[in-house]
């Protein structure tokens, strides 16, 4: 086969010179046709619609046309022709084929529907389906638009570690970061692990949150995000939990919480307006394929502002919603950490759009939130979204070293390990404030895939680290 520099399918499609000789290369995702003529369905990943190759029988070797299945991988010199059929302008009237790669009748991925649990024990074949082809070219547009929303707008990309020795929420559930054998562990006589011997000299573990350090860069570039893996060891096996994510942590100067919910609104919208601009064709493929409702819904986060609402007004709306009837599984009280589907009947019942919820009980936030004045509640900020509940969490950062020094007292958190976030407090603290993204919860969005463990590549979860 003569050599012609190949073109992108998504570049294929788009041409009207008609007559030109092309090459495409791709895999098959179907093949039929009659006696004479065959249409070979190709894709090549760059796009969700394939190039229909047409094939005259009598120009080509029967045995190689035999190699030619479902999940095979070719190359095809020919002539770019105007598309009879519907749906594309162009298909391309094959002079040259070459198998590249042949796919025997063991290929799952043969021409049927399959379960979204099945496509998981494959995960290492599931992009090559149109589903997870939208979905991946997606997120990678997502993570563009994030990158240029911050960029354009004066940000610094600030790179924090992964590994690291401070548990930044409090939570405890960490992975832990060793080279000791774990067979034969040194402890002290009080039962303590020695970990004199070990890699970094004392316990260390993967990052929760790049948030702390990010605060300090703030401190420093004014304006800085992260965005980069996280880790939880929370044993939680549901649709919305991942042990490994990556997130989203702008943290800005001189801003207060009214600064960071505009900041965060905008955001979302602007990665929202950038799925619809950049990937239509794919969010389109999901609206039609999952959920009908997609993009309206996408749409409609657009139109409206995100309304904002006291933590203590949405307990009332909640606790009247109960009176009225509605049933919810878990108790609804001032002090409760609101359970998603409480943050949904906030977003998708009572008021039809985004939701961000401010003012907290201090009790269920996390020590370093600035407290408001009445001594209960922290300027917290949660942005609720429909479907999902919590997509972002935020705050304005106690910038007065006596208060978060009490603060961290009352929750016993180990000082040795935060000398260095003090620091910030005592060399010309400042009013600040940042939230963090579930990058994961954004996608779930603007794909209406419906389980997280569907939007990224290879989902790690309790009991499971395949692939």
């Amino acid at each position: 086969m003569e050599k012609i520099s190949r073109t992108k399918i998504v570049d294929l499609l788009k041409r009207h010179d008609f007559g030109a000789m092309v090459n495409v290369k791709g895999w098959v995702r179907t093949r039929r046709g009659s006696k004479q003529v065959n249409f070979i369905a190709l894709n090549d990943g760059s796009t969700i619609n394939n190039v229909q190759i047409v094939v005259d029988l009598a120009n080509f070797d029967e045995e190689m046309l035999k190699q030619i299945t479902t999940g095979a991988c070719i190359s095809v010199n020919g002539e770019l022709t105007e598309s009879i059929g519907s749906g594309q302008a162009a298909e391309v009237q094959a002079r040259g084929i070459e198998v590249l790669g042949t796919c025997d009748n063991t290929y799952p991925l043969q021409k049927k529907g399959h379960t979204m649990e099945f496509l998981r024990e494959i995960a290492h074949l599931r992009p090559r389906t149109n589903t997870f082809g939208a979905v991946f070219r997606i997120r990678h547009n997502m993570a563009i638009a994030i990158h240029k929303f911050f960029h354009e707008r004066g940000f610094f990309y600030f790179h924090t570690p992964i590994i690291t020795a401070s548990d930044c929420e409090g939570a405890g559930q960490m992975f832990q970061v060793t080279t000791k054998n774990l067979y034969d562990l040194k402890k002290d006589e009080n039962g303590a692990i020695i970990y004199d011997d070990d890699f970094f000299g004392k316990q260390a573990s993967l990052t929760v949150s790049g948030q702390l350090e990010g605060e300090l860069a703030a401190t420093a570039l004014g304006a800085i995000y992260t965005f980069g893996p996280t880790f939880r060891a929370e044993n939680s096996n549901t649709p919305r939990h991942l042990a490994e994510f990556w997130m989203i942590e702008p943290e800005v100067a001189f801003n207060d919480i009214t600064d960071n919910m505009d900041l965060a609104e905008d955001f979302i919208k602007y990665c929202v307006q950038w799925a619809l601009d950049n990937c239509y064709d794919d969010v389109k493929f999901l609206n039609d394929m999952f959920d009908k409702g997609l993009i309206e819904r996408l749409q409609g986060v657009l139109k409206e502002e995100f309304v904002r609402l006291p933590y203590t007004e949405g307990i009332k709306i909640l606790e009247e919603a109960v009176v009225k009837g509605h049933k919810f599984e878990f108790p609804v009280y001032w002090g409760v950490d609101l359970a998603s589907e409480h943050e949904r009947y906030l977003v998708e019942e009572h008021f039809k759009r985004p939701v961000i919820l401010t003012d907290y009980p201090k009790e269920i936030k996390a020590f370093y939130m600035k407290q408001n004045e009445d001594g209960k509640t922290v300027r917290a900020m949660d942005v609720l979204f429909p479907k999902i509940g919590e997509i972002i969490g935020g705050s304005e950062r106690e910038a007065d070293y006596d208060k978060l020094m009490t603060r961290i007292q009352e929750l016993g958190i180990p000082m040795k390990d935060m000398w260095w976030y003090l620091d910030t407090r005592k060399f010309g603290s400042c009013p600040h404030s940042g939230f963090g993204l579930g990058f994961e919860r954004l996608l779930l969005f603007v794909t209406g895939m419906t389980n997280i463990r569907d939007v990224i590549p290879f989902p790690r979860t309790p009991r499971n680290a395949e692939f």
